[in-house]
């Protein structure tokens, strides 16, 4: 069975840090491109960063460029978002997203590319 579960989240106040974490199960991180997602009570759910497969390299939303940071560890077979300089427009549910099948997509944060999903962790910055 194909999963994948997001932890880490949590309140912080404004100005402070967290590093998300996403693991995998079922299949490699390697093979497939993989997105974190949030969602604010009443907003869309909006595409934050994504990372490709094989090569590794990132996508970024531009509300988040330069405070986000999306990672892999392949061994742990775990992605991780560290967030830095939250703020309390930050605060969201944040979803972890990754493909069932490899295959080429050209909007990394789209959600419509994406079929596994996790439960969500949720992140709430205070002023």
């Amino acid at each position: 069975v194909r999963l994948v579960v997001e932890s880490g989240g949590g309140s912080v106040q404004a100005g402070g840090s967290l590093t998300l974490s996403c693991v995998a199960s079922g299949f490699s991180i390697e093979s497939s491109y993989m997105a974190w997602f949030r969602q604010a009570p009443g907003k869309e759910r909006e595409g934050v960063a994504g990372i490709s497969p094989t090569s590794g390299y990132q996508y970024y939303g531009d509300s988040v460029k330069g405070r986000f940071t999306v990672s892999r560890n392949n061994t742990k077979n775990t992605m991780y978002l560290q967030i830095n300089s939250l703020k309390t427009e930050d605060t969201a549910m944040y979803y972890c997203a990754a493909q069932s099948s490899p295959r080429l997509i050209y909007n990394v944060l789209r959600d419509g590319e994406y079929d596994l999903w996790g439960q969500g962790t949720q992140v709430t910055v205070s002023s």
